[in-house]
């Protein structure tokens, strides 16, 4: 469910207390494990963490790059941990210390869905928001986009 919401207050106020609660909790463990130089923003219609374009102003949607967000969906809340998703060594081991919880797995390529704050491990949330410098993120993404030639370098 895409949110019209212009600031992460209006973002939470928007939502059912319950939801509301959980996403703010999932954001504070976001907060205290964000590396410098990744702003919070409104971006796509979620709360988003991003790499500003001060920073890096070249992307192919002019938009700033993203390294992580958290929304609520219809059906489920979800965060967005593009670094697990663009790293297959991150990822694999992201997937074995979930498991590892007890927890159920429901993840997409980046997205880490749960119904209720209980059944997300907060704890291995913040270690993978904590793996990145804002310098090492640019770096991967770019290698990537060079790998996969996936943007088309906009003339600035």
């Amino acid at each position: 469910m895409r949110s019209e919401a212009t600031t992460v207050e209006e973002y939470l106020a928007g939502l059912p207390e319950d939801r509301a609660n959980a996403i703010a909790t999932v954001r504070r463990t976001v907060l205290d494990n964000l590396a410098d130089g990744f702003q919070e923003a409104m971006n796509f219609g979620m709360i988003a963490y991003e790499v500003p374009l001060e920073v890096y102003p070249d992307t192919y949607n002019g938009q700033p790059l993203m390294y992580a967000a958290l929304a609520s969906q219809k059906n489920h809340m979800a965060v967005y941990l593009h670094c697990i998703y663009s790293d297959p060594e991150t990822s694999e081991k992201f997937k074995a210390a979930y498991k590892a919880t007890g927890k159920r797995y429901d993840c997409g390529k980046s997205c880490v869905r749960f119904r209720k704050l209980e059944d997300l491990p907060l704890e291995l949330v913040g270690e993978a928001i904590a793996s990145f410098t804002v310098e090492r993120w640019v770096e991967l993404c770019d290698e990537i986009f060079k790998k996969t030639n996936s943007r088309k370098r906009k003339k600035v």
